[in-house]
């Protein structure tokens, strides 16, 4: 079976959870990593996602040990969209 992944650096403004961890996540910039793995049998080319994760960083709070965190798809865009749309309320006022 043929995967693949692909990167993305995603920037939060504010600080915020992640379900299934015990400690907020600062503000900053994070890798998100999506590993799709290739649908055999098509006439064209598919893939189907099959993990999402983020990496935090090693900090002072957690040890310093850098993690490589999974997490829904669905819960990471709804961050990115919470955090722009508070960015965007800020710079508003």
């Amino acid at each position: 079976m043929f995967a693949r992944t692909s990167h993305r650096t995603v920037h939060f403004d504010k600080p915020f959870w992640i379900s299934g961890l015990s400690e907020m996540v600062t503000a900053g910039d994070y890798v998100v990593d999506e590993e799709e793995e290739l649908i055999e049998g098509l006439s064209w080319t598919a893939y189907r996602r099959v993990a999402t994760f983020i990496t935090l960083p090693a900090t002072t709070e957690n040890n310093y040990r850098m993690r490589l965190v999974p997490i829904d798809p669905e819960e990471i865009e709804a961050l990115i969209a919470f955090d722009q749309r508070d960015a965007a309320a800020s710079s508003n006022l």
